[in-house]
């Protein structure tokens, strides 16, 4: 059995859903198919919320009913039979019901989830309508049956293996399923989520959980280009790609696949494939245990970086000051990102504001404290690229126009990390564009 994954660009128009409807059944091996929400969905469904948040009701009406509006006129197109299209009037109705109701009670955040999960519940709904009006055979299997988040926000991968494969075992007869991506039950058993990027999670634990024999990750993209094509013109798709080396350029930045999609498949060796749901011929990118190939592979880059530089005189020859300096990023849950040090200082980079005052407060006893804000991570990955011949020099030689603070190598074979003011990141890709790759 396989796993399909298709994002919201993929769904968001009645065409797309026709294709996802072909894709799904060009072949008969055994498949569950993940859904996000129409692209869009969940960016209104947030915009809902923060209005009801605000108690400002009559804007989370007025946008509630804009969405409505749009998913009458996208179900207009989707079916075609008088069955059908009153079964996914009757989706649509009971849903966007249920975000009038909430307008009129008071608006807590276990609210604000199950808001944000009605995307991906009318997706697959009604994607379903559409796969019985066609003659499709398959099953709806709803996420939040299976799907759950401990305490900690952390998957129950145990607790998911468990309960779908039972649900899967009752429904024996079939050889399709479509499920939700994005949305699960928290340890309350309330209706909660993956956060954003989710689905691809989903995807990726569902396929650990069931020991798939592919994850096929279908976006607008074939597959994982060695640069950012929205800022550099002439790019390349990466054949394949090892876990590590996939996971380093999902964290700092490759936005076509969500950091988190990566550990689930590691964790039972499942192939994660990226593909192209416009281009389904396309060989896209397939990531597995193997590298494939030695020396630079791509380049990611991650924005809303802050660099914080800790200096003091008392770093010399102090054992435990580390310590001391995680314990405070510890203590605020924020994670660290890259980390140079000296004899009298330390530098770390963070990718959110949300502690910083508090942050910088306790570490102030510590010595001087300063703050960079609007920074950019440019990270060049690879299979052993810190012993392949030349990488450095290269990288070094290309990057003379560019003022780099701070660099991060060693700390894994498969990234040299770069922290650049955000003012020259475009310049900074497009250098390593030319000077790495040979790609102007």
């Amino acid at each position: 059995m396989k796993v399909m994954k298709f994002g919201g660009t993929s769904v968001g128009k009645p065409e797309r859903m026709y294709q996802v409807a072909d894709l799904i059944t060009r072949d008969n091996e055994s498949k569950i198919v993940v859904l996000s929400a129409l692209s869009g969905t969940t960016n209104a469904l947030v915009g809902i919320g923060d209005a009801l948040a605000k108690n400002n009701k009559e804007d989370a009406k007025t946008q509630i009913d804009k969405l409505e509006a749009h998913y009458h006129t996208f179900i207009a197109e989707l079916v075609k039979t008088p069955a059908a299209l009153a079964k996914a009037k009757a989706i649509v109705g009971e849903h966007f019901e249920f975000l009038n109701i909430i307008t009129k009670i008071s608006f807590n955040e276990a609210l604000n989830k199950d808001i944000l999960a009605q995307g991906e519940l009318l997706s697959t709904k009604l994607f379903s309508t559409y796969l019985e009006e066609k003659g499709i055979d398959h099953y709806l299997l709803p996420a939040l049956d299976f799907m759950s988040i401990d305490a900690n926000d952390e998957p129950q991968l145990s607790a998911i293996k468990t309960k779908l494969s039972q649900l899967l075992k009752n429904h024996s007869d079939k050889k399709m399923f479509i499920t939700q991506g994005y949305i699960c039950r928290n340890s309350k058993g309330e209706v909660d989520n993956l956060k954003r990027g989710g689905s691809d999670y989903t995807a990726s634990l569902i396929a650990a959980a069931i020991k798939a024999t592919v994850c096929e990750i279908w976006t607008d993209i074939d597959g994982m280009h060695n640069n950012d094509p929205r800022i550099v013109k002439k790019t390349v798709a990466i054949e394949q790609l090892s876990f590590d080396e996939a996971a380093e350029l999902a964290y700092f930045g490759a936005k076509i696949l969500h950091p988190t999609c990566i550990w689930p498949a590691q964790h039972e060796n499942v192939p994660v494939k990226l593909l192209n749901t416009m281009q389904p011929d396309a060989a896209g990118t397939v990531i597995r245990d193997e590298a494939g190939s030695e020396g630079v592979k791509a380049i990611a880059a991650k924005d809303g970086i802050i660099a914080i530089k800790i200096k003091s005189s008392r770093m010399l020859l102090a054992y435990g000051f580390l310590r001391k300096i995680f314990e405070v990023f510890e203590k605020y849950r924020t994670p660290i990102d890259m980390i140079t040090t000296s004899e009298v200082a330390v530098s770390v980079t963070i990718d959110t504001d949300a502690n910083l005052a508090a942050i910088v407060k306790e570490l102030e006893p510590f010595g001087t404290i300063e703050v960079d804000k609007n920074q950019t991570i440019v990270s060049i990955v690879g299979n052993k690229i810190g012993s392949s011949a030349d990488v450095l020099s290269k990288l070094f030689d290309t990057l003379k126009p560019v003022p780099v603070s701070m660099v991060s190598y060693g700390g894994s074979p498969h990234n040299i990390s770069l922290l650049v003011a955000d003012q020259y990141k475009i310049q900074t890709l497009q250098l390593l564009n030319s000077g790495l790759f040979g790609l102007e």
